[in-house]
């Protein structure tokens, strides 16, 4: 689902060039979940953004569902992250000027469903926030904006969830149900995720975790085959504590 080859990424600085990521190599398969970890400055939010199209590396590719985003000019890259790509960010990213529902709808409605009304509601039902729907972001708790821009991102049935520090923002207790929001979604909808995050005991919910350092990947828990073996003895060994 993504292939990423020799991504680098450097920016000028007034002492020279500084590179944040350095030639990176990595492969993630459909419905995998893998973490991304390492300490400030390693470079994990900038591989992120340069996997989802949000920027331009400086040299390598990357291939978002076999279509690769250094053949594509900015415009081309927003229309392919329409259509396969979702977002959770730390911050949630509401439109402050729109209803929790209205926030929903709008990705729906870029992709020119007509059924974007139902099936925001839904999925705001499906968060726990059916009686939400018509309030504004400044009228919601950290936690219910972020339930706001969790269905948002599964709005438009995206194959690829991108979560920069999707509990960053919030208090422990909250923050555990976002996490388990989260992954329950992630289970239905069969999606790729692609989690970065600083909590350990959040990056051991994912199959797989690739820890940087300096820009450079220092290790990775396994391949995408071993990673699905994880998966599924994870859910395995939860669905066991269940019962």
């Amino acid at each position: 689902m993504i292939e990423i080859h020799g991504l680098t990424k450097s920016v000028p600085t007034s002492e020279g060039v500084l590179t944040i990521l350095n030639s990176v190599d990595l492969s993630i398969a459909e419905a995998e979940t893998v973490a991304i970890v390492g300490a400030s400055g390693s470079g994990k939010s900038t591989l992120l953004g340069l996997m989802a199209g949000l920027d331009a590396a400086t040299s390598g590719d990357v291939l978002l569902g076999g279509h690769s985003l250094a053949a594509m000019d900015e415009e081309q890259r927003a229309v392919l992250r329409g259509q396969i790509v979702g977002f959770v960010f730390q911050s949630f990213q509401l439109l402050p000027s729109l209803t929790a529902l209205e926030n929903v709808m709008l990705p729906i409605e870029l992709k020119g469903d007509a059924q974007a009304r139902a099936k925001a509601t839904a999925l705001l039902e499906r968060v726990g926030l059916a009686e939400r729907i018509t309030h504004y972001p400044n009228q919601l708790s950290g936690g219910e904006q972020q339930r706001v821009a969790i269905a948002r991102a599964f709005a438009t049935e995206a194959k690829i969830l991108f979560a920069d520090e999707p509990t960053g923002n919030l208090d422990t207790a909250t923050g555990a149900k976002i996490v388990e929001l989260i992954f329950d979604l992630n289970k239905e909808f069969s999606t790729t995720l692609v989690l970065v995050t600083h909590d350990e005991r959040l990056a051991q919910r994912c199959g797989r975790i690739v820890r940087l350092i300096a820009g450079e990947i220092e290790s990775d828990s396994g391949s995408p085959q071993g990673a699905a073996s994880n998966n599924a003895n994870a859910s395995e060994s939860t669905e066991s504590a269940s019962a």
